[in-house]
């Protein structure tokens, strides 16, 4: 059953409840099992921190907001202006459309027109289902410019398992390479998570590590998913987020400098491309005319205790 209320859409299956956002097309809130699984934001005000935000065309930060393609130097707004960044693309604040509503799933839709910084043109679908074993969102971006265009995407959950912080939270994160941040939040030299604090190959509470990295070099499963599991200290209260081939990287952020998350929740970002991309060419990818790409990555409540593995 989907509805719809002011700027929100409604799935509604298999015990559980998702709600959209239509300003920037991103989750407000997702529950299963009768437990929030994300840390959202209510009805009727707009998301803060990036909570479930759409960072398209690109994640994170861009350094200067300037970047070359193709031979043209193109400056965006630096809208993280005390870090000199441009930051989570172009569409995160833009009134999306429903395209599609049937049962348990919708499709939101938006035409990235091109603008100062980013010349270029992309149509946007996200596919948002829910099924048995959980949420799946399928993002399509189709380059109907003219000219081929530099592209990205990304996610912003916040992850909650039922713990007052995060700190007692249990985190599997199989990955092998941690990129560290300056303090303009642009990312260092790729580094091994092995023997650092950043190493959650096996499962382990996040303790007192403060956490706004990049991971890549995700171990994946036969399927090609990758899967991040998150566990709390009651039975049935941890949830796990897989992601596809697409998305080469993750952001964690524990949500320190943050007065409204402080450490709250885990946001665990889906990224095709790392910050700084547009201008690093690191897992930068290029679309030419008439072509897309699809993505996909979800959430699931899981009844495994990590602790007790």
């Amino acid at each position: 059953m989907t509805g719809q209320s002011d700027d929100e859409i409604e799935l509604i299956a298999f015990d559980q409840r998702a709600v959209l956002d239509e300003v920037g097309g991103g989750i407000r809130s997702y529950t299963a099992r009768g437990r929030e699984l994300l840390d959202g934001y209510p009805a009727g005000e707009r998301s803060p921190s990036g909570r479930g935000q759409v960072l398209i065309p690109w994640p994170n930060r861009l350094e200067d907001g300037s970047y070359e393609f193709d031979g043209q130097r193109h400056q965006l707004e630096l809208n993280e202006p005390e870090n000199g960044n441009a930051i989570h693309g172009l569409v995160r604040w833009e009134p999306w459309t429903v395209a599609e509503r049937k049962g348990h799933r919708v499709v939101m839709e938006y035409v990235l027109s091109p603008q100062p910084g980013y010349p270029f043109a992309l149509k946007l679908e996200i596919e948002y289902a829910l099924a048995m074993d959980g949420l799946t969102v399928r993002t399509t971006a189709t380059n109907v410019g003219e000219s081929a265009c530099p592209y990205g995407a990304g996610f912003h959950p916040y992850l909650m398992v039922g713990t007052e912080t995060v700190d007692s939270a249990i985190l599997h994160l199989p990955a092998g390479t941690v990129f560290g941040a300056d303090e303009r939040g642009l990312p260092l030299a790729a580094a091994p998570v092995e023997g650092t604090e950043y190493d959650f190959r096996r499962p382990r509470p996040i303790g007192s590590t403060k956490l706004d990295h990049a991971f890549t070099d995700l171990v994946r499963e036969q399927n090609g998913l990758a899967r991040v599991v998150l566990d709390g200290p009651h039975p049935g209260a941890g949830l796990d987020l897989w992601v596809d081939e697409a998305f080469s990287y993750l952001q964690v952020f524990s949500g320190d400098p943050l007065p409204d998350v402080n450490r709250r929740s885990l946001a665990v970002e889906p990224m095709t491309c790392p910050a700084n991309a547009f201008r690093t060419g690191e897992g930068l990818i290029r679309l030419e005319p008439a072509e897309s790409l699809t993505s996909a990555w979800g959430i699931a409540p899981t009844s495994s205790r990590l602790g007790d593995a």
